[in-house]
């Protein structure tokens, strides 16, 4: 409680409730150096929302979120839920208060579990017993890694983190990315990774490129429009030319195996 938290900071750019005095403060010298930051993570849970709409008007049923953080306001299940009432949902997280604020506020809805778990170790999520049970790996299934893997480093092996998890998966499943970039030449956004990177932060950071969240993706089919700005992903609304200097990117790829859609 005394530290930050990568969930519970993110919780609180969201404007969400589940977070500590220390979460707070660090979040507030990550908004002083990038002010968007709050936006940002706007941004990124309308891209989440679209994805998962996308993929239940195509037949997924099934989403396993890594890194999920806390459910707050606009999560996966109350998402799914208003596109495909039949969606279930697998929560993951290593922090133990988002995993138990997670069990407290999704407790008694059948339609998601919370696994403790860190999404760096495949074989321990996958071969869990409650990914056994909730999860159905023989059918199609969302495998989301939404604004988690600029926290994973080089020598973590992200792309092959993402190899194993689609890999397990049923032909037809998805895997889901959005990811932290200073691409576009916002001097914020390089501040920004240097606070997550001094010491107390939450987590390091390791911003990426268009073409390394690509490579990080594989042999895996990327749907239109591919890799792109966040707000740039299958905009439900026209979007402005500063979008182009958007801090982050993201992407959808396709376990081959189906029709694309």
């Amino acid at each position: 409680m005394t530290s930050p938290s990568v969930a519970r900071v993110y919780d609180y750019y969201l404007g969400g409730s589940h977070n500590f005095e220390a979460d707070r403060a660090f979040a507030e010298k990550v908004l002083d150096a990038l002010p968007e930051m709050a936006a940002v993570a706007q941004a990124n849970r309308a891209f989440l929302r679209r994805t998962v709409h996308h993929l239940c008007a195509h037949g997924i049923r099934q989403f396993l979120d890594l890194g999920s953080g806390i459910p707050t306001v606009g999560n996966v299940h109350e998402v799914a839920a208003t596109a495909c009432d039949d969606a279930r949902v697998l929560y993951v997280d290593h922090d133990p208060i988002a995993v138990a604020h997670s069990r407290a506020l999704l407790d008694g809805d059948p339609s998601t579990a919370v696994l403790a778990a860190d999404l760096t170790d495949p074989r321990r999520v996958l071969d869990d017993p409650v990914t056994r049970t909730h999860l159905d790996l023989s059918r199609p299934v969302a495998v989301l890694l939404v604004s988690v893997l600029h926290f994973v480093p080089d020598e973590a092996d992200p792309a092959g983190i993402i190899a194993a998890y689609a890999g397990a998966a049923a032909p037809g499943s998805h895997v889901v990315v959005s990811h932290a970039s200073d691409e576009g030449g916002l001097s914020g956004a390089s501040r920004a990774q240097n606070l997550y990177n001094r010491d107390r932060s939450p987590n390091r950071m390791r911003m990426r490129d268009t073409e390394e969240v690509a490579a990080l993706l594989g042999d895996l089919e990327l749907v239109e429009p591919g890799v792109v700005r966040i707000p740039l992903w299958r905009p439900e609304s026209p979007v402005g030319p500063e979008a182009q200097r958007y801090p982050g990117l993201a992407a959808v790829a396709r376990h081959a195996g189906q029709p694309g859609i």
